[in-house]
């Protein structure tokens, strides 16, 4: 009975819709497209100058956005945990909500973006420039860690990695 149970179970979930990466989803905000929800996992997005798109709850998680231009970008209730923004610059982008969990930030310029609610919980900030970002708590920041290089606005604190 209970290998009968287990052999059911088996192929119950390898029948479910695989979450790997679109890479047509991808392909399409590579050329600077919106694709608010789309399944954008492990995306390469590196190296890019790309203004204005709308990925809101997305799924970028894993994603390498590093050394990037993305001003006015809408990020709101996406999932970059574990993604590597190593020196990307946010300006005016709206990070509400979004999980940042273990993502790489080091040297990420944020401008004037709002990151309300967002989760920083393991996120290295190190060098990160915070210091005109809205919406940010020391709540927020006490689940990140930084070093002495890392900006943030006035009164603020991050414990060090």
């Amino acid at each position: 009975m209970m290998k009968q149970f287990v052999t059911a179970a088996f192929l119950a979930i390898s029948l479910l819709p695989a979450a790997a990466q679109d890479a047509g989803e991808i392909a399409r905000v590579q050329a600077g497209q919106s694709c608010p929800g789309c399944n954008l996992f492990q995306a390469d997005l590196a190296y890019l100058d790309l203004e204005n798109v709308d990925v809101s709850g997305a799924r970028l998680r894993q994603s390498d956005m590093q050394l990037s231009t993305f001003d006015g970008w809408n990020l709101s209730g996406t999932n970059l945990s574990v993604a590597n923004l190593f020196g990307t610059r946010f300006n005016r982008s709206n990070f509400t909500n979004a999980n940042l969990q273990r993502a790489i930030l080091v040297g990420t310029y944020f401008g004037s973006s709002s990151l309300k609610g967002s989760d920083l919980t393991g996120a290295n900030i190190s060098g990160a420039d915070l210091s005109i970002a809205e919406g940010l708590s020391q709540h927020q920041l006490d689940k990140a860690c930084g070093d002495n290089s890392t900006m943030l606005p006035k009164g603020l604190t991050v414990p060090a990695c």
